[in-house]
């Protein structure tokens, strides 16, 4: 199982990339950084290749919509260059707030618009003349919708690898089979390992029938907050802090009905607790939406404990088929966090 991490930048960048080196010697295997609606994430991965030399280095994630697939493409084999073979393409749909209320683009076709681009980055990595037609994306631009002066082309430089690995982020049932089938690794977030086979299970067998031969098993990702402590009352200030950011997703992140962390927590069995969240933080009640998820839910998404519990539930999740842990650490300051992922090293083996 690997062991990663998603990046906080929000001391600083350089900071964080000074910390980067030393998790890189502490035994971190991946590092993946955030976009959402912050600074890009490709200037920071550039910044971070040429700060370290073994780490793997992740987009976490690239959302679909604003980048052509095709640059989608040559950003990546950018990425994998200046990293000498690192980078790892993760990729989204994101949501529409963020992508019609921050970007201005219409949020449509999420799954199709994926399977498309992942075929354009293949075929184009693979030095083949670009040509695609599809419901979403036709490159070259047909006649008639440019100066038809369009041809095909392909990649001037040769990549250092011509099959970078992709990961989807995915939570839907038909976004996970697509996944399962023609992606290298899977992002589902809010991972709950007892949980899994009964929401994805399904999903999954039915994407793996179809999945080529060609593919390596899926690399399937957690993302779990981090704390290991044997004093109940730091293990408690830990739980409390993943609160506001599941508030907010299960809460704030589109409107009733149209919510895919809503309908996720549900699924688990929290549907009464995802309904009283979502009513409290769209009526604006926020403290009281944070104050009522529930602590069962933060312990079975997270990594959060002593050694003893953080290790078994490492082996849940292990157990649920997960083969990386990206892990947000829980932390005061940079020492610590180093200290925390180095003791976590050990506890994954």
């Amino acid at each position: 199982m690997r062991v990663g991490m998603f990046l906080n930048y929000a001391g600083g960048f350089r900071e964080a990339a000074d910390e980067v080196a030393e998790l890189e010697q502490a035994g971190v295997d991946l590092i993946a950084v955030p976009e959402a609606y912050s600074f890009d994430a490709v200037s920071q991965l550039g910044f971070l290749a040429a700060r370290t030399s073994k780490i793997t280095l992740a987009s976490g994630i690239l959302q679909l919509y604003t980048r052509t697939p095709t640059l989608t493409a040559m950003t990546a084999a950018g990425l994998d260059y200046v990293s000498n073979g690192r980078f790892e393409l993760g990729i989204g749909a994101s949501g529409p707030q963020v992508i019609e209320g921050f970007h201005g683009v219409r949020y449509d076709a999420p799954l199709g618009r994926t399977r498309e681009i992942i075929d354009i980055c293949r075929m184009t990595w693979r030095r083949e003349p670009v040509v695609h037609q599809g419901r979403n994306y036709s490159i070259p631009l047909p006649a008639g919708e440019g100066t038809g002066l369009g041809k095909p082309l392909k990649l001037i430089n040769h990549p250092v690898r011509d099959r970078i690995p992709i990961t989807v982020a995915s939570l839907g049932q038909k976004s996970v089979e697509q996944t399962a089938e023609i992606a290298d690794g899977w992002l589902p977030m809010f991972f709950h390992p007892e949980k899994a086979t009964d929401v994805w299970g399904d999903a999954l067998a039915a994407g793996t029938a179809k999945r080529s031969a060609d593919l390596a098993p899926l690399d399937v990702f957690a993302s779990p907050a981090l704390a290991i402590t044997d004093r109940p009352e730091l293990a408690a200030m830990a739980l409390a802090s993943v609160k506001p950011q599941l508030a907010l997703y299960v809460g704030g992140m589109g409107a009733r009905g149209k919510n895919f962390y809503n309908d996720l927590i549900s699924s688990y069995g929290f549907e009464a607790d995802a309904a009283r969240i979502q009513d409290l933080y769209l009526e604006g009640r926020r403290d009281e939406a944070i104050a009522a998820v529930p602590d069962e839910l933060v312990r079975a998404i997270s990594l959060i404990g002593s050694a003893s519990e953080v290790t078994e539930r490492v082996e849940a999740f292990r157990a649920a088929g997960v083969t990386t842990l990206a892990v947000t650490p829980l932390a005061r300051d940079s020492a610590e966090r180093v200290a925390l992922m180095s003791g976590f090293r050990s506890i994954v083996g």
